[in-house]
């Protein structure tokens, strides 16, 4: 499961930045993960609470804005949602594709006091 290892980063970057603000709490951390990024979020959700006890994020509300998966066609130039990595063009069943989003994963905002 390498969900703890993702909110131990996530914990990481709020921790320096809440530093950096002079700040002794999280209120909000908004992140944004893509459809694509190969995180669960039931197993986010179930590792959550012990990875950020007695931290600045432990009182955090936590918003998640997931990103929908989406290619580019290197045959045919269709640009069509993607709801695994490997799937291949709607339009004309190529595999050869490019990933234009999908696969973020950042902690897109930090509000502290």
């Amino acid at each position: 499961m390498h969900e703890l290892s993702v909110v131990m980063g996530i914990l990481k970057i709020a921790e320096t930045e809440a530093e950096k603000a002079g700040a002794k709490t999280v209120d909000l951390i908004e992140l944004e993960i893509g459809s694509l990024a190969g995180i669960e979020l039931d197993a986010l959700d179930f590792v959550w609470p012990g990875a950020v006890k007695d931290t600045v994020l432990e009182n955090a509300v936590r918003k998640i804005d997931l990103i929908e998966g989406k290619g580019h066609c290197m045959e045919c130039d269709l640009i069509f949602s993607l709801e695994h990595v490997y799937d291949p063009c709607p339009s004309c069943q190529n595999y050869l594709k490019g990933i234009i989003q999908g696969k973020e994963l950042r902690v897109k905002a930090l509000e502290v006091t």
